[in-house]
Parts: structure tokens; C-alpha cells; sequence
């Protein structure tokens, strides 16, 4: 809708304009500030407000105009909001996604996100970027972008090893009674004895006889662990379209480092190679090479980029912890010497999360030793409560909750207050004589006719339940789907007002109040689908 009535005044007034929301709703339902007119157009900003009012008031999509203060105040006819209600209604959710990227008219975008190292289970810090990662690409894909998702595996280096030391010395603990002491740069957590008894089972009790089967235990570790870091997601709804190994990678180091190179991105000092990342915003050069020639940690992750930005998307997003803020310019650094525009990679900070239980800091998990499991906040509250927490706030932002506010069934708890008003709805539907299939089977001129001449309260939430469009492109442009959550609160709460303060079935506005409603039930059932969560139809 809000798109629709932009384009229609643009038109009219022959530039592009902005629509905003007046903050008191008696004045309409949008607003043109006119203020970035004034230079361009050399008037008073109240001047051109009035010049474009006469133009709009002859608009039929406008039923009412007022300018104050430099704004073009105005409100929707109810003909005009019938009318997207109806278009809004014949479009297919389901397939909308397939059809958006079938038209290829925006931008291919590379998405990689979790990237956790196969070396344990995923903690919740891990999840807040999953349900950030995947509730981003569902909202793009749905506006048209073409957007693949991608998983990192840092399978190459000294952790994977140390994963298998870990599961080797598990190992002697618990089939040569051995005692359990672990190296410090070991894993710890009842994960790794779980790994050495999947070990025994799959390739023998002799693989624990000789450390030179460590690097056995490494691969057979990391592959364990990716299949349970995929069974924790698939938990969430996530499934990544690819994964691209570290260690596959690596072959290509020896290019990749010709290329740092070429374009004099590298030099030796003090029998290491460095990269000149302070040329470029990083506070220091780093190492990429050590002294006895192995890479850093830092050379697999220039491998991968330039993999990546060959690869000739229009746009890179990478959503890492907060902790890497200080890696985004040495990333950048190596991309710019590799050749590329750094700033087609666009970094994405997610913050960790405190979790409380009635109050008091939640235990940490005795199986991974030292964080809080993502599996195990899952089956507390269920995969919808936590996708919803989680995108509650803005990820680079503090995430502070306490899970049994998520078990409460009464207004505190966002997760039910928004499935009560989709399920109350639902419930409305059962008990009239009409149902949603019967209004969304009608035609143009069938379902418009009887929504002339609404109640405000009701017109007021058809116009709330119609900014969800504006509301997807500014949540995926800003990317912030939290604004998507603050939608539904919103909306679901303007309808809980609604449903306490009007009498719907049985009487003659029934089949009007009907019809807006199905509006509303669509737009809190697609809001939560590209959220990742199920709308629930009773509760």
C-alpha cells in the first residue's frame, strides 16, 4: 500500500517524495514533509506544502488533505484501501519467494552467518546470529533479492586439531582408565566423552592405542559435530543453501598469496609475512605467515574472501559476533589488495545474550562444559519463542531475557500475545457465518463492496494491517528485523483493543468487520512466516 500511494504522488507531482507517519493520527494517515523541497524549489517549505496539496486533493485515492507546518497531512479513501486490501490478499505468500527471484530484478547477495567452528555444539551467542542471518534472508528473498545462504567451516588449523586431542585423551579416560587430564588448549564438556565413545563405536577401540591417530580423530570429530551444529539449526528452521570448507580452500593459498602480492599487499619482517591492513583502517599491520611458514588464522579467512568475491554477487553481507569488530578492517584490507571493492562487503555485528531463569543467571550446560546450549533453550521455550526473543531487539544491540517470561500465557509474553490475536481471529471465523476462504476467493468489485464507510476504528486497523509492506523493505534496507516483531506487537495489540471494544458477530457490520480482518490475520501469518516462526490458528 504505502509503495502504491508513493508512486501515485510522485506521479502527480512530478519528483520523488518521502511518506512519513504524522505522530498524531487525527491529522491522517501519512505525511510529506516539504522541507528538502525549499533550496531546490526556492519557496517556503509551507508554501509548497500548499501547492501540493491542491495537486493530491484531487487524487480519488485521497479521501482528505491538511498542511501544517510544511507537512501534506493526508488520509486514504476507503476505496483505495479496499483495493490494496484485496491485492494484498490474492498474493500467494507461499510462492512469493520463488516468484521474486525468478524475476532476478534486485540484487544477488551472499549471506554467510554462524560460521561456527565444528568443535562443539552451538551456544545460544551462535543462535542469535542464526535466527538473525535466516529471518534476513527470508524478508529479502520475499522483496525480490536474490540471496544465498552460506556456512564457513573453519576446518583447517590448530583447533581442529586440539578437538582431536581432546576425543583421544576422552578416549584413554574411558576405555584405558586413564586419568581424565586435558591438555589447557583442550575441549572440554561431557560432548567430548560423548565424541570418543561415537569414536570406539565407528572406527575401533585401537584408534585410541597411538597419538598419530589424533588427525583420525580430528576428522571424525569435526564431521560429528557439523552433522550436530546442522541438527541444531534444522531445530530453528535453517537450512543453508551452502557450505564451503576451510581446509578445501587452503589449496588455493598459494594463488591467493601470489595476488596479496602483485598488488603490494604483503611484506617480510622479522622472518614473518605481514599484511598492510593499517593502510586501510586496521590499527596495525598482521601477521599471514609466521615464522616457520605456517599460515595465520587470519590467511584462511583472506582465502575465503577471495573466494568469495570472485564469485561476482552484487553485495557480500557476513554476520559475525561482536567480538570481531576489530577484524572487519583487516578483512577489508586484504580484500582491496586482493583486487575487489571492500565495500561490497558489508559486515553485520551480532551482540551475545544474558540469560536468566526466574531471575537468576541460567546454569551452564554440564555437556558443553562452560556456555548455554542452543538445543536446550529450544526445548525449555520451543524454536518459535526463541526465533521471536531473539529478533526482539536489533543484534548489535544487548539481549537480555529470562525464559520464564516466555512460558507466561498473558499480554508480558510477545510470543502469545501475538499467536492469541492470530488465533482469536481464527476463532471469530469459526463461530460467524462466513469463512477466510470465502472472502479470499471473492472478486475485485465483490470484496470491496460493503467496506465503504468504516468505522475509524476499524479503517484505522486495516491501514496498520497494510504498512506491513513498508514495514518489510525498511526492516531488510536497515537489517533490523526487529522492526517486523515491533510490527506485530503493534498490530496484534491494536487488534486485542479492537476485538475488547466492538461487538463483531451478529451484528450488521459483521461481514465488513469480517473482511478487514482476514487482512489482519494475513498480515500477522506472513509477518511471522518470514520470522521463521508458525502462526498458531488455536491456542
Amino acid at each position: 500500500m504505502t509503495q502504491t500511494i508513493k508512486q501515485i504522488i510522485d506521479k502527480t507531482l512530478g519528483i520523488s517524495i518521502i511518506l512519513e507517519k504524522p505522530r498524531d493520527k487525527k491529522f491522517g494517515h501519512f505525511a510529506l514533509p516539504t522541507f528538502g523541497f525549499a533550496k531546490t524549489l526556492r519557496k517556503n517549505p509551507q508554501v509548497i506544502a500548499q501547492e501540493f496539496a491542491q495537486k493530491l486533493e484531487s487524487l480519488s485515492q485521497i479521501a482528505s488533505v491538511n498542511v501544517v507546518n510544511g507537512y501534506v497531512n493526508f488520509s486514504l479513501s476507503d476505496k483505495f484501501l479496499s483495493e490494496c486490501a484485496w491485492k494484498f490478499l490474492q498474493q500467494d505468500s507461499t510462492n512469493a519467494e520463488s516468484q521474486a527471484n525468478s524475476q532476478n530484478t534486485k540484487e544477488h547477495i551472499l549471506l554467510e552467518y554462524v560460521s561456527a567452528n565444528p568443535t562443539g555444539p552451538l551456544h545460544i551467542g551462535h543462535a542469535r546470529g542464526a535466527v538473525f542471518g535466516d529471518s534476513l534472508a527470508r524478508i529479502g528473498r520475499f522483496l525480490g533479492f536474490c540471496i544465498t545462504t552460506e556456512y564457513y567451516i573453519n576446518d583447517a588449523g590448530v583447533q581442529i586439531e586440539n578437538l582431536g586431542k581432546s576425543i583421544y585423551y576422552a578416549g584413554k579416560h574411558l576405555f584405558f582408565d586413564a586419568p581424565y587430564e586435558l591438555p589447557q588448549d583442550c575441549y572440554k564438556g561431557e560432548y567430548v566423552l560423548d565424541l570418543a565413545q561415537a569414536a570406539k563405536d565407528s572406527l575401533g577401540l585401537a584408534i585410541f592405542e597411538n597419538p598419530s591417530n589424533i588427525i583420525t580423530l580430528s576428522n571424525f570429530g569435526k564431521e560429528q559435530m557439523l552433522e550436530e551444529i546442522k541438527a541444531n539449526l534444522a531445530q530453528v528452521g535453517i537450512v543453508f543453501d551452502n557450505y564451503v570448507s576451510e581446509k578445501e580452500l587452503f589449496k588455493h593459498w598459494d594463488s591467493t598469496l601470489e595476488s596479496l602480492k602483485s598488488h603490494c599487499g604483503v611484506y617480510e619482517q622479522g622472518g614473518k609475512l605481514w599484511l598492510k591492513s593499517s593502510e586501510y583502517g586496521d590499527e596495525k599491520d598482521r601477521v599471514i605467515v609466521r615464522e616457520n611458514g605456517e599460515p595465520t588464522y587470519l590467511a584462511g579467512d583472506i582465502i575465503y574472501h577471495n573466494d568469495k568475491l570472485n564469485r561476482s554477487f552484487g553485495r557480500y553481507i557476513n554476520i559475525w559476533g561482536a567480538d570481531h569488530h576489530g577484524y572487519i578492517a583487516r578483512i577489508k584490507a586484504a580484500i582491496t589488495f586482493l583486487g575487489y571493492d571492500s565495500s561490497k562487503l558489508e559486515v553485520l555485528l551480532s551482540q551475545m545474550v544474558a540469560l536468566l531463569k526466574g531471575g537468576e543467571a541460567y546454569k551452564m550446560s554440564k555437556r558443553a562444559g562452560n556456555f548455554i546450549l542452543m538445543k536446550d533453550i529450544i526445548e525449555e521455550v520451543g524454536a518459535d519463542a526463541l526465533r521471536l526473543i531473539f529478533l526482539s531487539k536489533k543484534a548489535d544491540t544487548h539481549l537480555e531475557f529470562d525464559i520464564e517470561e516466555l512460558k507466561k500465557q498473558d499480554a508480558s509474553n510477545p510470543v502469545y500475545y501475538i499467536n492469541y490475536a492470530h488465533a482469536r481471529i481464527h476463532t471469530l471465523f469459526a463461530k460467524s457465518n462466513f469463512s477466510i476462504k470465502d472472502f479470499e476467493n471473492l472478486n475485485q468489485e465483490q470484496y470491496v463492496e460493503s467496506l465503504e464507510q468504516m468505522e475509524e476504528s476499524l479503517r484505522d486497523l486495516l491501514v496498520l494491517s497494510l504498512g506491513l509492506d513498508k514495514v518489510l523493505v525498511d526492516a531488510f534496507m536497515q537489517r533490523s528485523p526487529n522492526k517486523v516483531v515491533d510490527f506485530l506487537k503493534i498490530l496484534a495489540g491494536e487488534f486485542h483493543r479492537f476485538y475488547n471494544e466492538t461487538k463483531i458477530l451478529n451484528t450488521d457490520k459483521e461481514e465488513q468487520i469480517l473482511k478487514v480482518l482476514i487482512v489482519v490475520v494475513k498480515s500477522l501469518n506472513l509477518g511471522l512466516a518470514l520470522l521463521g516462526i508458525t502462526a498458531k490458528k488455536s491456542m
